[in-house]
């Protein structure tokens, strides 16, 4: 029988590798990979690229992943109080994350992919498509658990059944 849960998070990590890796379809960069991994809106994510545009910001992807989890857990009200469930999610992903990924004293773009020649090698772009696929699969493991499941839409390439 199929872990209805473990398929969930499998769909994600599958959708988030493959739209970041851009061999089937054209490449995303990591917020925006995640945002349409999760059927939202991706306009504000492309400020995630490459560390905050510059690389001297946080990992875009990592912080897609929390901003998913807000757009999917957070009060709708602009000047409602985080959710309580917003806050478990929180720390459900912060401590998933950390269990995933070494984060180091200094988790900027820059800093992280500094030991690539280019920020367009090979290396480089398989680590940060492998970074996505993990926030991907977190996302999913604590929005699933939090009884929040978002439909994960077919890929580029998928037929859509219409």
């Amino acid at each position: 029988m199929i872990d209805p849960r473990a398929a969930y998070v499998a769909a994600a990590r599958t959708r988030a590798e493959a739209l970041y890796a851009g061999v089937r379809t054209p490449h995303r960069s990591c917020g925006i990979a995640l945002a349409e991994t999760f059927g939202l809106p991706s306009g504000s994510y492309q400020a995630l690229r490459k560390g905050g545009l510059t690389g001297e910001g946080p990992c875009g992807a990592i912080a897609a992943g929390l901003l998913v989890l807000g757009e999917l857990l957070g009060d709708p009200s602009p000047t409602g109080p985080p959710t309580d469930a917003l806050r478990t999610a929180a720390a459900r992903y912060r401590a998933g994350i950390a269990a995933k990924v070494d984060h180091g004293v200094d988790t900027a773009c820059n800093t992280r992919t500094a030991r690539f020649p280019s920020f367009g090698a090979p290396a480089r772009l398989g680590y940060c498509t492998s970074l996505a696929a993990l926030v991907a699969e977190t996302v999913a493991e604590v929005t699933w658990d939090a009884g929040v499941i978002r439909a994960i839409p077919p890929a580029p390439w998928e037929p859509t059944g219409e």
